[in-house]
């Protein structure tokens, strides 16, 4: 598991190199766990406040070309 960034003392996104199809990121921490796409950057399964999910896709947004490029190598 790689934490790709920490936000908010408690929030984490992650790419688990261990998970399955189709190209996503975990948000975790503070009771949560929500599944974000990486390819339309919204939210797949899960629940989280508002403001956290937001916070979390802008991050993704604009990080997306370089986690998709992670996910490949975890997946060629």
């Amino acid at each position: 598991m790689s934490t790709k960034y920490r936000f908010r003392d408690k929030y984490r996104i992650q790419l688990r190199e261990k998970d399955h199809p189709p190209p996503h990121v975990h948000l975790t921490g503070g009771g949560v766990d929500v599944m974000l796409s990486l390819d339309t950057v919204e939210v797949m399964m899960g629940k989280a406040p508002p403001l956290i999910i937001k916070e979390a896709l802008a991050w993704v947004a604009a990080h997306q070309v370089q986690l998709l490029e992670d996910w490949k190598r975890c997946y060629p």
